[in-house]
């Protein structure tokens, strides 16, 4: 059941081009840097509504949270796989990127399923020190999906501390939780696609032996224009694709529609074209 509801979320290529639109309290401070007021949740469902509508039609799948959005994008009926972002997300007091996350006990994962979708995401941050913690928080998930048909979509970000190398880390957790065999990995671009790309394809052609299924790049942290080399590197070295946002939308917040229709539709018809070109297909990575 699995393997078929992975194909619900491919090319027929039997790439992945996918758009993520999970963002939430990160979505709101990038929305704030175009507004004199407030960010409502209404505001951010207004995005997310357009950017499904926009790109849905031309992405394989997509990715939306429970919070602000899901049930709403569940309705248009988007012509690609629906992925649910099953995570409950901690940040500091202050603001800034994640620091913990959680399964979020109200994804009900036979109900997502009833509702349309095809896969659930969880993002792990991958702590060395919390190894056991991390592995069955992870083990948890996968178990939850496949007792609902669902595929299961593990996304392990690592956050190196001074002194840590980046590249290791990346592929100690592929290691380590692809060992779960999550049905798809999504990880982090090595090196965040700066610099060569030589040695950017190396690591991703050990993230590839080091992990037993398919897997795809995440945007965060590359930049609109270092994004395209990057999965074009990735795909070469074995991944399957690509699971993005800011890559892919990040330069319309501040007029959404028009400018997902003058900028993003093109940025992914190529990255889906990239995707075609070069990806590994799911299948033979399965």
């Amino acid at each position: 059941m699995t393997l078929a509801s992975l194909a619900s979320l491919a090319r027929p290529s039997g790439g992945l081009a996918m758009v993520a639109m999970d963002q939430r309290e990160s979505l709101r401070g990038m929305l704030a840097e175009h507004t004199d007021g407030p960010v409502t949740d209404a505001d951010l469902v207004r995005f997310k509504l357009a950017v499904a509508a926009e790109l849905g039609p031309h992405a394989s799948g997509f990715l939306i949270d429970r919070e602000y959005g899901f049930e709403q994008v569940a309705d248009l009926g988007l012509p690609c796989g629906l992925i649910l972002a099953a995570d409950a997300l901690t940040h500091p007091p202050e603001g800034g990127p994640v620091v913990r996350t959680a399964i979020d006990d109200a994804v009900d994962p036979a109900a997502a399923a009833a509702r349309g979708a095809h896969a659930l995401k969880l993002l792990l941050i991958w702590r060395p020190d919390e190894r056991d913690a991390c592995l069955a928080l992870a083990e948890d998930f996968i178990r939850r999906c496949a007792g609902a048909g669902l595929v299961s979509v593990l996304e392990g970000v690592v956050r190196p501390g001074p002194g840590d190398d980046f590249d290791a880390l990346l592929l100690e957790a592929a290691a380590e939780l692809g060992a779960l065999r999550p049905s798809l990995y999504k990880g982090q671009v090595p090196r965040f696609g700066k610099g060569d790309q030589v040695a950017i394809g190396r690591v991703c052609e050990r993230m590839t032996a080091a992990l037993p299924v398919p897997w795809v790049v995440l945007s965060q942290g590359v930049s609109i224009a270092d994004f395209p080399p990057s999965v074009r590197t990735a795909c070469a070295a074995g991944a399957s694709g690509f699971l993005a946002g800011r890559a892919v939308w990040s330069d319309t917040l501040a007029d959404p529609v028009p400018l997902l229709r003058s900028r993003s539709v093109d940025r992914l018809r190529a990255l889906a074209e990239v995707v075609d070109e070069t990806a590994r297909p799911w299948r033979e990575a399965a």
